[in-house]
């Protein structure tokens, strides 16, 4: 199936975990791809991706600075002419007790996770309107911009963020047939929630690694955490024709972790 075939994705950080899982989806289904990460190992994460037959262009980009933003979008735009869909995917996480939570680490978590949404999305706008072929821009959120967790109110309250951003961007774009969407995915198995396991395990109690996981797994209907492709597939859903129609939405993936 090649939905995405002479359609060009960017996917911001689509070095590893979901991003990666949404790139390489939309890889198979034959779309140009243009990965941001702030880590240099994008290089190596684009060649792989490459194994599918499709253009892959690597960009280090750090999502907080607007000139490396605009970059990006510029590279995107000259190499292959527009910018179709665009993925704000680059996250970051920190857990710490309100106390011992810095200023530096509420600046940082907001600054990547909710200003850098927004400049890529401002960006892709920009390229969008001029084409006048409408677009597709999907944020990450989180289960925590439905529910904040203990120990993180900087990471819930940037997710939280992220979908007032979606509601208002939506309803800016409408008339230009853009739609704007974002996704709350729950309990994945990537490098960050193996960080959520080990840090929140010794602050919630005497848990070895896995354990504390393990438990919340249990919590979930589906009784499993989900995959970066569980990920992936609402992500090109919403990427699709079939989504022409839906707008301004939140929509959780989460195993009927969180239920509204």
């Amino acid at each position: 199936m090649n939905r995405f075939q002479d359609q060009t994705v960017v996917v911001t950080g689509g070095n590893k975990g979901i991003g990666y899982a949404i790139a390489e989806r939309f890889a198979q289904e034959g779309a140009n791809l243009v990965i941001a990460s702030i880590e240099p190992q994008v290089e190596e994460a684009a060649d792989a991706l490459a194994k599918h037959g499709t253009r892959v262009i690597p960009l280090v980009c750090d999502v907080t600075d607007i000139d490396a933003v605009k970059a990006l979008y510029d590279c995107c735009e000259n190499t292959f002419g527009t910018v179709d869909v665009s993925v704000q995917n680059a996250g970051i996480i920190t857990i710490a007790k309100v106390e011992d939570l810095t200023e530096r680490e509420w600046d940082a978590t907001m600054d990547v996770n909710t200003k850098g949404v927004f400049l890529c999305c401002q960006e892709a706008i920009r390229r969008m309107r001029k084409s006048g072929n409408g677009g597709r821009l999907i944020n990450t959120a989180s289960g925590q911009a439905r529910d904040g967790f203990i120990f993180t109110p900087h990471y819930a309250a940037s997710k939280f963020g992220v979908m007032g951003l979606t509601q208002s961007l939506a309803k800016e774009v409408a008339m230009d047939a853009i739609t704007v969407n974002a996704i709350c995915p729950g309990i994945i198995r990537t490098e960050m929630w193996e960080y959520n396991d080990r840090v929140w395990g010794k602050m919630l109690g005497d848990f070895k690694p896995g354990e504390l996981m393990e438990s919340w797994v249990q919590n979930i209907p589906m009784k499993r955490a989900g995959s970066g492709s569980d990920v992936a597939g609402l992500v090109a859903f919403l990427a699709s024709k079939d989504a022409d129609y839906i707008t301004g939405q939140t929509i959780n993936v989460d195993g009927g972790l969180i239920m509204s």
